[in-house]
């Protein structure tokens, strides 16, 4: 199983910037890919950014350029770096895990969902 805990969503003005942090913990499986997912009211859940176990990035074109994903494998944490935050940028914002048991059967696991709004 794996527990995903995210952190550092809030209230920030255009231009600003904000880091998200989602670690995965009281994992027993294996963590493969991660990535972060946002969900603006009335919408549906949409990709942000993907970073893969060995590090390969994939982005919405929404945030090419503004934001950043990363990860540190010996934490089991992912993060995002959004630079010059626009109010289209407002929504709550979901990590996601995918992980894999001992006998390869593979899990997909979400965060709890924080908050960033973005002021004009």
């Amino acid at each position: 199983q794996v527990q995903l805990v995210e952190s550092g969503g809030g209230l920030v003005q255009t231009g600003g910037s904000l880091r998200l942090s989602c670690a995965a913990t009281r994992s027993t499986f294996s963590i493969d890919g991660m990535g972060w997912f946002r969900q603006a009211p009335g919408n549906q859940r949409d990709l942000v950014a993907l970073i893969s176990s060995d590090g390969r990035t994939t982005y919405a074109d929404s945030v090419k350029g503004r934001f950043t994903i990363s990860r540190d494998n010996t934490k089991n944490t992912v993060y995002l770096q959004m630079n010059n935050l626009k109010p289209e940028d407002t929504a709550v914002y979901y990590c996601r895990a995918i992980a894999h048991n001992s006998g390869g059967t593979s899990f997909r696991y979400w965060g709890q969902g924080t908050q960033i709004t973005v002021s004009s």
